[in-house]
């Protein structure tokens, strides 16, 4: 079988490569090998960042490289590259070694000096005072995430580069994602000010530049080399959520939303208030007529005819009076009745894109909640 390659992403020869497709194409397994050859050769070792410190706990910890071990074609890449000499890569304490089978002592045993570093956005602060010079490759695995995001996470991540690099410039940045649900509208995106990605195709390749300065920034939608792999004989039933396992649907993996069957007649709007999130205006209009209660959120392509009177839900605190912040948090009458057609399940969507820009927006109302 094929995988995904990095030869066209470094031929850009950028400081942050970002990589995100369809699940289980290589791209993860790219970067480690990429990272393992360049430590063979040079000694620069790897930094691996994910979100949570239980990201490598236990046997998750151990299972990090074992795709190297035994990769898609059944090769153990790491005794190919080493000749031999190791075998296995061993995870102990937030690090991982190179490791051969010992016949006599029938175990293996790993090298003193570790090949990677693990790093966890959430407890950046335990590894502000560490120095780490010998890290050249640094891998953020799984950037996107189904699930909320760290309060301020893209500064998170700054400081944890800040950590790693200090002074240097010679780092290499890898970012690796799977297309999942929520993609389009991570932070890292917004920050890094990279505004194409949702138009791109697999096989695409971005490249960003930032002013006078030297940052380039390579964004590559990757395809999938391997296509009608044997394993998709497995996920053939007639359920389109399943479209994202076998890469057979939609390029972008977006949960299924309810939709509503019929036309809405205007005169059963009896309310309509507006949802403002990154660069998306929505339009919730809540329907109540003798058989139906429910609200049903679409795309805005006009401007807010009442801008001053209408109820606009929006994350950027608005000194208007009709301007809220976190439809989570009712503080009146009818923010309380908005958001109970949330609780008892009666909100439609006019496309799956549109009821992920009310999750995310959503998913950061609940963040802000736990501050």
């Amino acid at each position: 079988m094929k995988f995904y390659s990095l030869k066209k992403i470094l031929s850009k020869h950028c400081r942050y490569n970002i990589i995100f497709g369809l699940r289980s194409n290589g791209k993860s397994y790219a970067v480690l090998e990429h990272a393992l050859i360049k430590y063979l050769k040079t000694g620069k070792t790897l930094g691996l960042i994910r979100r949570y410190r239980e990201d490598f706990r236990g046997k998750r910890g151990q299972a990090m490289f074992s795709n190297l071990e035994c990769n898609g074609n059944g090769e153990n890449i790491i005794s190919k590259l080493t000749k031999g000499k190791y075998s296995k890569i061993i995870y102990n304490a937030s690090r991982w070694y190179l490791a051969y089978w010992d016949n006599d002592m029938q175990k293996y045993i790993h090298e003193d000096e570790p090949f990677c570093y693990a790093f966890a956005l959430s407890e950046m602060e335990h590894d502000k005072s560490t120095s780490f010079p010998t890290i050249g490759t640094i891998l953020f695995d799984e950037f996107i995430t189904r699930a909320a995001y760290l309060p301020d996470e893209f500064i998170l991540f700054m400081n944890c580069l800040s950590t790693i690099i200090r002074h240097r410039n010679d780092v290499e940045i890898f970012m690796c994602a799977n297309t999942v649900s929520g993609a389009k509208y991570n932070p890292y995106f917004k920050e890094m000010g990279l505004k194409h990605v949702s138009k791109m195709q697999p096989g695409d390749i971005n490249v960003y530049t930032y002013g006078q300065s030297d940052l380039k920034v390579a964004v590559e939608f990757s395809d999938s080399p391997t296509k009608n792999r044997p394993s998709d004989v497995y996920f053939a039933f007639d359920n389109p959520k399943l479209a994202m396992i076998t890469g057979q649907g939609d390029v972008w993996e977006l949960d299924i939303y309810p939709h509503i069957t019929h036309k809405i007649d205007k005169k059963d709007i009896c309310y309509s208030y507006f949802i403002k999130f990154e660069e998306h205006l929505l339009q919730a209009d809540i329907i109540i007529n003798d058989h139906e209660k429910y609200t049903f959120i679409h795309l805005k392509t006009t401007p807010i005819k009442n801008d001053f009177d209408d109820i606009v839900f929006c994350l950027t605190p608005d000194e208007r009076y009709n301007y809220y912040v976190n439809l989570l948090r009712p503080t009146n009458d009818i923010s309380k009745k908005i958001i109970s057609f949330f609780l008892a399940n009666k909100v439609f969507y006019q496309s799956n894109d549109i009821g992920e820009v009310v999750n995310q927006y959503l998913n950061n109302c609940r963040k802000a909640l736990l501050k």
